[in-house]
């Protein structure tokens, strides 16, 4: 059984991620501020801007939550823009993500897994991107604090593998993190295509989310990747060429655009992970 250490597990897509690894047969510790608002694995508070509390839990230095961990899946961050100061947001959060990756080098922990966000890729579009579909292959354009910050946790994991070659650190790109519940308001979205172009129209269903989480852990290359991870779709039932013509008519289109299709890429993920998204909203809602 694979021993997977997650932090923030008890956020929205922490939950996710948890259930689903458990599910699968891993044995998992979340470590959290937060507690677990139900019991799906042992968790254990930890302030993760703190390296002694942090480098303790993943060394295996908590009382009855022993290592060693196969694998670290790091969720952990003040979850957006906007909700606290700038200063606060880039220092927790990068301090926090340096605290989790250096213990995991200390602990000789070869397999992390870390939430990127799709922030990097210029979210959200006032400047509009480069083309579309948007993939991983023009350099990130963080517009934010937020967005900084995971640029700097993609870039620290790029260096840590390279100093150390068996290492293998992956950024999901994770796009807007919704559960079933929140699939009643996607219909309303069509009136008004300018409220959702902050992210080209894309959602990520959490237990997709999840599935990608997992899928990163089994890989089997070795350095750092970046993915996008969304839902196969969009929030919307318009077409993608009346979007596009109506709120983007300058970027260009390339690539294989489909009637509904996401315009946030995961070929990279499909290719490299096996991510394949099991649900879509339009099942969801009658």
């Amino acid at each position: 059984m694979t021993k997977v250490l997650v932090t923030g597990g008890s956020g929205k897509l922490g939950r996710a991620v948890l259930r689903d690894l458990v599910e699968h047969g891993y044995d998992v510790l979340n470590l959290d501020q937060q507690a677990l608002p139900e019991p799906i694995c042992p968790s254990v508070r930890v302030d993760l801007s703190n390296f002694g509390e942090v480098s303790s839990a993943i060394l295996g230095g908590v009382d009855e939550r022993g290592g060693p961990f196969d694998a670290v899946v790091h969720l952990a961050a003040i979850p957006a823009p906007g909700l606290s100061a700038n200063a606060r947001t880039l220092t927790n959060n990068v301090t926090s993500s340096y605290n989790v990756f250096e213990s995991c080098r200390l602990a000789g922990i070869k397999n992390v897994v870390f939430a990127s966000s799709e922030t990097v890729l210029g979210l959200p579009f006032d400047n509009p991107p480069p083309y579309a579909p948007v993939d991983e292959e023009y350099f990130p354009r963080p517009e934010s604090a937020y967005s900084l910050g995971k640029l700097l946790d993609e870039t620290m994991a790029a260096q840590f593998c390279r100093w150390d070659p068996e290492l293998r650190m992956v950024g999901l790109r994770f796009s807007n993190v919704m559960y079933p519940e929140d699939y009643k308001a996607f219909p309303s979205f069509d009136s008004e295509p300018r409220k959702r172009k902050w992210n080209l129209w894309a959602y990520i269903d959490a237990r997709d989310g999840a599935q990608a989480v997992r899928r990163a852990i089994q890989a089997e290359f070795k350095g750092f990747e970046a993915f996008i991870i969304a839902n196969a779709d969009s929030v919307m039932s318009r077409s993608n060429m009346s979007l596009l013509a109506e709120v983007f008519p300058e970027v260009e289109q390339k690539g294989n655009i489909t009637t509904n299709g996401t315009l946030l890429s995961i070929e990279k993920a499909k290719r490299m992970l096996g991510y394949s998204p099991q649900y879509s909203w339009r099942n969801e809602v009658k």
